[in-house]
């Protein structure tokens, strides 16, 4: 039986064999609730008005990742775990641990309340697993070492990611781009270099 490459959570998520991500995690309750339904309800309508008009520019949903990004680097409330650097280690070590393993690591970012990853995910044999498994995975492994260090109990990671195909090698180097300057674009340093919880390949440096 072929596998789904597209389902819907709360989020559509299309997720294609042997394809470059970018991929959003965050922390649970990051994001107040009635901020969450208002970009749903964005969301909602930008894929009525695409339903009716296929060729309404992409730029649209990429306005509104920016606008859920913005929400997350500049935070009125929610945790901030990740800025504590025993727990901003444990998830990087995890993410350099599957590299090589279940995905090929191009970039990532560690913020205070939410996680930048860029990877190729490799096609899916018995050797291998799919996005929703690599990422609920990591997932629970560092929540669980996170609660251990932090002494609690309870939800870590908001349950759904989001995810996005890099759909060419000129997206892939912008994508990239956009994650190391996260933590500049945050007001949390002034060049990306200076972010101890960063990581590009050293191919795409050059």
């Amino acid at each position: 039986m072929k596998r789904k490459e597209f389902y819907r959570r709360h989020l559509p998520h299309y997720v294609p064999d042997e394809a470059d991500y970018h991929i959003v995690f965050r922390l649970s309750g990051s994001l107040p609730a009635n901020v969450i339904q208002e970009l749903r309800g964005e969301r909602e309508e930008y894929l009525f008005q695409k339903r009716g008009n296929p060729n309404k520019p992409r730029r649209n949903a990429a306005a509104l990742f920016r606008k859920f990004d913005s929400l997350l680097n500049n935070p009125s409330t929610g945790p901030r775990w990740l800025a504590d650097p025993h727990i901003a280690e444990i998830v990087a070590e995890a993410i350099h641990y599957r590299n090589g393993k279940v995905y090929d690591l191009h970039a990532f970012t560690i913020m205070p309340n939410h996680v930048h990853l860029v990877a190729f995910v490799h096609q899916r044999d018995s050797l291998t697993s799919s996005l929703s498994d690599i990422m609920e995975n990591l997932k629970w492994y560092t929540a669980l070492k996170s609660n251990a260090v932090l002494d609690r109990r309870g939800e870590f990671w908001q349950h759904e990611s989001y995810d996005h195909v890099v759909r060419s090698g000129e997206e892939l180097e912008r994508t990239i781009w956009y994650v190391l300057e996260n933590p500049v674009k945050a007001g949390l340093v002034t060049s990306w270099e200076q972010w101890p919880w960063s990581y590009c390949k050293p191919e795409y440096l050059c």
